[in-house]
C-alpha cells in the first residue's frame, strides 16, 4: 500500500516555538503557537484544516476547542518519538485516500517545566513499558541504549570515540542554528571528560529535555502551485514495529525492521542511499545514530563507528546529518525538529547550515516502531 503514498502529500507549512524552559506554557499552548506559525508559513487559514493530529498533546477535543477549529477528522497520538513517523504516515494516508486535503500535525512538549522523567517504576510516559523492565535494571531508556552500545562495542570493537564524533559534530551544527538550546562548541576531549550517566554513555550522549512546540501542515500535492514555498514532497514514508524483545536491548539493534523499511522506502521512492543529500537521524542517544546508519544501509553492520569517525556526518561530509543540532544539541522534540529541518534543507532555507543542492533528505528512527521518511523537491 505504501507505494501508493509516493508524493501524494507535500509539506506546505512548518512552525516551531522557541525551545527551552517555558514555564508559562503547556502542551496545548505550545502546540497552538506552532500550528499558527505553520499555517502562516503555508499561507492557509484555520478553516482550511480537514484533519488534525495532535502528538503528546493529551486531548484532540480540548485542543480543537481552544484553537477554534472543527476538522473532519481528529486523532491524538502518544508523545513517544516513534510516533513521529506514525503521524506522518497517517497524514499522508489521509491525503492519498482523499479523506483530507490539508492535515495539521501539532506537537506540544512541556516536559522540562513539568519535570518529566523517563523510565523507572513510576514512569507513566507513553506505554508504561519502562515499569515492566525496571525491576531488572533497565531503569531508563538511557540504560537500555548504554547496554546496546556496550554490546555493539564487544561484538564489533566499536570505539567509544565514535560517540564523541557524533556529539561534537551535532553541536557544531547547532552552533549555526539560532534556535538551538546548546550552541557552544564542544571538543572530543570535552566529551571524553564529561561524566558517565549510564556507562559507557556520557553526559553529551544524552538528548536535551526541553519545552517547545512544532507543527507540520501536509497538503495534497495538486495544491503545490498555490503554496508560497516550493513544494517538499513526502516521497516515501513507512513504519515497521519490533515490539517483541524491545524492552531489553534487541540483539540486532532493531536492524531487521530497519532493513525491511529500507527496502520498502527506497523502492517506493525510486531512490537509493547514494541519492540522499542529508540525513536526519533520531538521536535520543548518540549510539542510536550508529544503529540507524547500519540498519538503513549507509554502512555495513559493525562498521558505523569507523564510518562516522571519518567525518561522513559533518557539514561538508558525504551525508551531513542533523544539521539543526538534533536532539543532542538543538532540543528533544522527539523527531519533530528533525522533520522541520528536513523541510528547511529541501527548501534550501537552512541558512549557514544549508547543504548545497539538497534534493533528497532521509529521516529515520530506530525504535520499537521504526520509521523512514524521504523528503524530496521532486515527485
Amino acid at each position: 500500500m505504501n507505494s501508493q503514498l509516493r508524493s501524494k502529500a507535500i509539506v506546505s507549512g512548518i512552525g516551531a516555538t522557541p525551545f527551552g524552559v517555558l514555564p508559562d506554557e503547556d502542551a496545548y499552548t505550545l502546540g497552538m503557537q506552532a500550528l499558527t506559525a505553520a499555517l502562516a508559513d503555508a499561507g492557509l487559514e484555520r478553516h482550511d484544516i480537514d484533519a488534525l493530529i495532535v502528538v503528546r498533546i493529551p486531548d484532540y477535543q480540548r485542543f480543537s476547542e481552544g484553537y477554534g477549529i472543527d476538522p473532519k477528522l481528529a486523532f491524538a497520538l502518544q508523545g513517544q518519538g516513534r510516533m513521529t513517523g506514525v503521524a506522518m504516515e497517517l497524514g499522508a494516508s489521509l491525503i492519498a485516500s482523499g479523506s483530507a486535503r490539508t492535515v495539521a500535525i501539532a506537537y506540544g512538549n512541556d516536559g522540562r517545566s513539568r519535570g518529566a522523567t523517563y523510565g523507572g517504576s513510576a514512569d507513566g510516559y507513553g506505554s508504561g513499558n519502562a515499569a515492566l523492565w525496571s525491576a531488572y535494571g533497565m531503569t531508563s531508556p538511557g540504560a537500555v541504549h548504554a547496554m546496546m552500545f556496550a554490546q555493539h562495542a564487544h561484538q564489533y570493537g566499536t570505539d567509544p570515540l565514535a560517540l564523541a564524533e557524533i556529539s561534537v559534530t551535532f553541536r557544531h551544527h547547532a552552533s549555526l542554528n539560532p534556535q538551538a538550546v546548546m550552541r557552544n562548541p564542544i571538543t572530543v576531549a570535552d566529551h571524553q571528560n564529561s561524566r558517565f550517566i549510564a556507562e559507557p554513555l556520557r553526559l553529551f550522549d544524552y538528548c536535551l529535555i526541553n519545552d517547545g512546540g512544532v507543527a507540520v501542515i501536509l497538503s495534497t500535492a495538486d495544491a503545490a502551485g498555490d503554496q508560497p514555498h516550493p513544494p517538499v514532497y513526502v516521497r516515501a514514508v513507512d513504519t515497521q514495529t519490533r515490539m517483541v524483545g524491545s524492552g531489553f536491548p534487541p540483539a540486532d539493534y532493531w536492524r531487521a525492521p530497519m532493513q525491511a523499511l529500507a527496502r520498502s522506502t527506497y523502492a517506493n521512492a525510486g531512490l537509493a542511499p547514494d541519492d540522499m543529500d542529508a540525513l536526519m537521524i533520531y538521536d535520543n542517544f548518540s549510539p542510536t545514530v550508529l544503529f540507524s546508519l547500519e540498519g538503513f544501509g549507509y554502512c555495513e553492520p559493525g562498521e558505523s563507528g569507523a564510518w562516522v569517525w571519518e567525518g561522513n556526518l559533518r557539514l561538508g561530509g558525504r551525508f551531513p546529518a542533523n544539521t539543526s543540532g538534533g536532539h543532542l544539541s538543538e532540543s528533544y522534540m522527539q523527531g519533530w525538529g528533525l522533520v522541520v529541518e528536513s523541510v528547511r534543507q529541501v527548501r534550501k532555507s537552512a541558512g549557514p547550515r544549508q547543504v548545497p543542492n539538497a534534493h533528497n533528505v532521509h529521516y529515520m528512527c530506530a525504535a520499537p516502531v521504526c520509521s523512514s521518511i524521504i523528503f524530496s523537491d521532486t515527485p
